[in-house]
């Protein structure tokens, strides 16, 4: 796998991969990692619930749903999420929690530190 150089997660440490299987990431390679060319900025892992997943449907990004080179997402997957996404989902109440390690820097653009800090798994 190409991992991202230089790319660091919101603790301020090299980026770590958020998922393999399935395969995420804006340039697939399992990274939350980001440039220039990602409008969306998919910089969140998070790792989904049935709760977010509807959620999702609901705001127009059906996750969950199988189509072509996308297996669809189910309850327990980690996913590098837009960021904008994951506060839409934070105001609604349905949040997946987050993993720390592996969430971009460039997600504090967007979001809280303390507001991810809440929904982490990867803390103790």
């Amino acid at each position: 796998m190409n991992w991202p150089k230089n790319q660091r997660s919101v603790l301020q440490e090299p980026l770590e991969p958020c998922s393999l299987s399935p395969l995420t990431g804006f340039t697939r390679n399992g990274c939350c990692e980001t440039g220039p060319e990602d409008i969306g900025s998919h910089t969140v892992c998070v790792q989904v619930t049935e709760e977010f997943l509807e959620f999702s449907q609901l705001a127009g990004n059906d996750l969950s749903t199988p189509g072509p080179g996308f297996a669809g997402l189910k309850a327990g997957d980690r996913w590098c999420l837009c960021a904008l996404r994951w506060v839409q989902a934070l105001e609604a109440g349905s949040a997946p929690r987050v993993v720390m390690r592996a969430t971009h820097e460039k997600a504090l653009e967007v979001i809280r530190f303390t507001d991810l800090k809440d929904h982490a798994i990867d803390l103790s």
